[in-house]
């Protein structure tokens, strides 16, 4: 339902997209990954006819972004970064008028209005204009106005952004019915969470190109050993800490620090082994530990390895900055 092939998109001297290849079949969620700068913006402008590639050609449910832009569109929903609604309408009226922009009839458009404000929550202020709402109640009826016409593809360039946790799953709950019921969706996200629960395949993309893909599980494996996580209770604590813990882990496990956070982590090849060994050196050094743990690999240590990119230091758990 989704196929990019080779695309390539230059904005002067900067290559923004550079052979990008990716594919999802119908009913699936193709998740995308990205630092900032990696092209996932443009990817969703080419798809959804914003942007003509330079070369290379995309499909949305069997139609050419090139030679048929408008068949493209009809199969295709969208909502982007930023809530598009207007203010001046009613939330009500802003789903009506969407369903007659798609031809549909007038009782067809307004019961599929209140199905869809029932879905996000919104039949208590389906009569208020929605310049008055929250940001998070104006990404929710964004959402809703992308998917009136039951389109076969839906593009969600991070769609829980400013969204509370109940709007967060309210809108994991309506992807994963879409899903179920045969739309395929492309999703950006800066959440490696809602990555990890909703997406089949996930393509992690860099400089225009996909750099990894796979499952959530089969990229966590890929990304190596067990890591041991360290919180120590005194910030002043961390240079020793991470000295220690280079030390048993080996020259080829450079820790990660953060010192918002106090923590020290750093590839566990031992195990339970090596997180005893740590945790027993600094007990020796008079270094106080808060918390200790040993996990598996996360799609945040998946993202931190293939880019180099650290989490946002202000970001909610599980956040990365990785907005195109």
């Amino acid at each position: 339902m989704i196929r990019v092939e080779n695309v390539s998109k230059s904005f002067g001297s900067f290559k923004a997209l550079d052979g990008l290849t990716l594919t999802a079949g119908e009913g699936t969620v193709l998740g995308l990954l990205g630092p900032n700068g990696s092209g996932k913006t443009t990817t969703v402008k080419v798809l959804t006819t914003l942007l003509a590639p330079d070369a290379g050609d995309a499909r949305v449910a069997g139609h050419s972004v090139l030679t048929h832009p408008d068949l493209v569109r009809r199969n295709l929903g969208l909502s982007g970064q930023y809530a598009a609604v207007d203010e001046k309408l009613t939330a009500y009226e802003n789903l009506h008028m969407v369903g007659r922009l798609y031809g549909m009839n007038r009782r067809n458009a307004s019961a599929r209005a209140h199905e869809l404000l029932a879905s996000f929550r919104l039949t208590d202020v389906a009569g208020k204009r929605s310049g008055t709402f929250s940001g998070g109640m104006r990404r929710r009826l964004d959402l809703a106005g992308a998917i009136v016409a039951r389109p076969k593809v839906v593009v969600l360039d991070e769609p829980t952004t400013g969204l509370d946790p109940r709007g967060r799953l309210d809108t994991w709950d309506v992807v994963s019915s879409l899903v179920a019921d045969g739309t395929t969706v492309l999703l950006t996200t800066q959440y490696l969470e809602e990555a990890d629960r909703l997406a089949d395949h996930i393509a992690v993309i860099n400089h225009g190109r996909v750099i990894a893909e796979g499952t959530a599980t089969e990229l966590k494996q890929g990304a190596g050993a067990e890591r041991i996580d360290v919180v120590m209770r005194h910030a002043a604590d961390l240079p020793a800490a991470v000295a220690v813990m280079a030390r048993a882990a080996g020259p080829e496990a450079g820790p990660d620090l953060d010192p918002q956070n106090r923590s020290v982590s750093v590839a566990a090849p031992g195990g339970h082994r090596l997180l005893v060994q740590v945790l027993s050196e600094l007990d020796a050094a008079s270094l106080v530990v808060e918390e200790a743990s040993l996990r598996r690999p996360s799609l945040d240590d998946v993202f931190l390895q293939l880019t180099g990119q650290h989490s946002t230091p202000n970001a909610s758990p599980g956040k990365l900055e990785v907005s195109a």
